[in-house]
């Protein structure tokens, strides 16, 4: 299992990041031919835009200035093409490129374009032009900016009088109007990128997941035949001491072998009552007999029943600081008394060795809720700790302190019954300093 896991991420994420390059490959591609594309319509627009020009220009009469060489039948009128700015406006030229546009599937597609009057060679200028055309032609940068635009330049190449007249076009920003136009598809691709690293993350994560819950369920198994070995490990010898003819005839003994035999048989009962708590905790079958109870008297009667265990913790004690004047809460008695138990329980699992345990018990009143603090000067929790202290199974590592049995249920417990009862539950813990675990119960009665 060890090994399987890591290889099997391995593969998993050279394949994603094999499928990753190859939609990135298609993607660029489908940019490429895009702008490809956009550029030869472009080409294919402009030709049947400057072709209905030339044919839309009219051929008038105009007279020729007189000149010493000239012949007298020169000076008669000679024939003269119209420019395109005295024969068409902009808004027509922007209306035939608009309607060619469309034609070739590119509506919608942002160009400027200008008409260039060439005198003579290295004579230019611009008769007729959109807005922004100007200011591209001027644009040093224009080709890393715009990502390689187009410069189509159709010559008209009418001639009257010297001058001849063509038309180039730009497409500003041609990556930006691809991707624009390719929106649905990069949308697509960024959607199916997102599902594929979800379940990539999630695939990781449960498999991580399930090696931690492998080996956590393990020691929970070597801990619980541990657990379980050792009290009947004490029954079978008290057992065999019961048969002894000694033992047999002296009363005082048998009773003693007795104690040991019922003592131990509760210890086992109380083990697969927590095994089995956890098990309806798992499954929410948590049924709770909800009833208006007095929280006090359960906490007093749970600290009273940890009177002996506390003394064999270097003569350590439990206080009850009853600050609150309403303990009235609805809860399920039994629950809410295993709850407490827990809380307690733990505190004297994770006392200091060399130091009396000392547990401080307090109650306060909010608006809505009975806050109990249950607080230790045990070793403590570290950061890491506390984050996982009610995760099923977990058990905090206690470094050389090797008396602290348990199967990492109770603090699950004591989360879950909170939250069946709609309460909150948070803890204080500083390594070496001890913990305080805060529980809020609703009140029967909220506080006026």
């Amino acid at each position: 299992m060890k090994k399987q896991v890591p290889l099997s991420i391995l593969l998993v994420s050279i394949s994603l990041i094999g499928f990753f390059i190859i939609q990135v490959s298609w993607v660029v591609n489908l940019i490429d031919s895009s702008r490809q594309r956009t550029t030869e319509r472009v080409t294919l627009a402009t030709k049947e835009v400057t072709s209905n020009i030339a044919n839309r220009l009219s051929i008038t009469l105009r007279p020729v200035q007189k000149s010493p060489l000239q012949f007298p039948e020169d000076i008669f009128n000679s024939p003269r093409i119209t420019t395109v700015r005295e024969s068409f406006s902009l808004e027509e030229i922007q209306q035939m490129f608009q309607r060619a546009l469309e034609s070739h599937n590119e509506k919608g597609l942002h160009i400027e374009f200008g008409i260039i009057n060439t005198v003579a060679p290295g004579r230019r200028s611009v008769s007729l032009s959109t807005p922004n055309f100007f200011a591209i032609t001027q644009d040093s940068a224009l080709e890393n900016k715009a990502g390689k635009p187009i410069i189509e330049n159709i010559g008209l190449n009418v001639e009257y009088g010297g001058v001849s007249e063509s038309m180039v076009v730009y497409i500003p920003n041609i990556n930006t109007q691809v991707l624009k136009a390719q929106w649905l598809v990069l949308l697509g691709f960024l959607f199916y990128s997102i599902i594929t690293l979800s379940a990539f993350y999630l695939t990781v994560k449960t498999m991580l997941q399930q090696r931690n819950l492998s080996k956590i369920k393990s020691d929970f198994i070597n801990n619980m035949t541990h657990e379980f070995k050792t009290p009947l490990a004490t029954i079978s010898l008290a057992v065999d001491a019961l048969q002894n003819r000694k033992v047999q005839q002296n009363p005082e003994k048998q009773q003693y072998f007795t104690g040991i035999i019922k003592d131990e048989n509760l210890r086992m009962n109380k083990h697969v009552e927590t095994i089995l708590k956890a098990a309806f905790t798992e499954k929410q079958e948590i049924t709770l007999e909800l009833k208006e109870v007095h929280a006090h008297d359960i906490i007093r009667q749970v600290s009273e029943s940890f009177e002996l265990q506390l003394r064999d913790k270097n003569n350590g004690s439990a206080k009850l600081v009853f600050n609150a004047k309403n303990d009235l809460i609805k809860a399920d008695q039994v629950h809410f008394a295993n709850l407490i138990n827990n809380l307690m329980d733990n505190a004297v699992k994770y006392s200091k060795p060399d130091v009396p345990a000392r547990i401080i018990i307090t109650t306060l009143n909010t608006a809505k809720y009975l806050s109990v603090r249950v607080q230790d000067n045990g070793i403590g929790m570290s950061k890491e700790t506390v984050k996982r202290v009610f995760e099923k199974f977990y058990r905090a590592h206690t470094g050389n302190l090797h008396n602290v049995k348990g199967f990492g249920l109770g603090m699950n417990y004591v989360k879950s019954i909170v939250e069946a009862h709609k309460g909150r539950v948070r803890i204080e813990s500083e390594l070496g300093k001890g913990s305080t675990f805060i529980v809020d119960f609703p009140l029967a009665q909220a506080v006026s």
